[in-house]
């Protein structure tokens, strides 16, 4: 997953965004790493280095060839497979919204990174918003699937993250919204469509 990757398969411009929050030399974990193309970037331009985690067989033959080291299981079983605090950073970017077990794999992201990056489309955003006030599900660039064949099982907010986050008493040390690469802090709620956190464990 890992957010949406251009056509020549670069990171895309909210991806880019996003990877400024990696600090340089960090030890990556990227789950649901889609085809590797954010990891891969911060090994090459951020001297980084990690793991994907993919489900996809397309996926993580492409991780492969592009030199990315990738383990492939469902991240539904959790991630009992790594300790505490055994990645400076986690990210989730984009794979959240698939997850039945959403709010566990958001408690594990802090706990086996020292921080956890998690990146998700904002339901939030006006354009959402004026679609449901039409009576229609939205379908927009980050949201781009008809109801009824979306791979997304859950829909969220900024507000909602971040009253889930200190439900489960995750400390944000950084949030705001991003469109077309670019951040948005001022009503990130209403003018982004993806929304971004860096959290870690209170």
């Amino acid at each position: 997953m890992s957010g949406t990757t251009q056509r020549n398969g670069q990171p895309s411009p909210d991806q880019l965004s996003i990877a400024r929050l990696v600090p340089q030399g960090s030890r990556v974990l990227d789950l649901g790493c889609g085809n590797g193309a954010l990891l891969a970037y911060l090994i090459r331009e951020r001297g980084c280095s990690g793991y994907g985690v993919e489900i996809d067989d397309a996926n993580v033959q492409a991780c492969v060839a592009r030199g990315v080291n990738v383990i492939q299981f469902n991240l539904e079983d959790g991630l009992a497979l790594f300790g505490d605090n055994s990645f400076d950073v986690v990210l989730q970017i984009d794979t959240l919204q698939h997850l039945r077990n959403a709010e566990v794999m958001l408690v594990e992201t802090a706990r086996v990174g020292r921080i956890g990056i998690v990146a998700f489309p904002n339901f939030g955003h006006w354009p959402n918003r004026l679609a449901v006030l039409r009576g229609r599900m939205p379908v927009t660039k980050v949201l781009p699937y008809q109801w009824y064949d979306t791979p997304n099982i859950r829909v969220g907010t900024l507000c909602d993250f971040a009253a889930l986050a200190s439900q489960n008493r995750l400390r944000i040390l950084d949030s705001f919204g991003l469109q077309d690469g670019q951040e948005i802090r001022f009503w990130p709620n209403a003018r982004a469509s993806r929304a971004v956190f860096k959290l870690q464990r209170a």
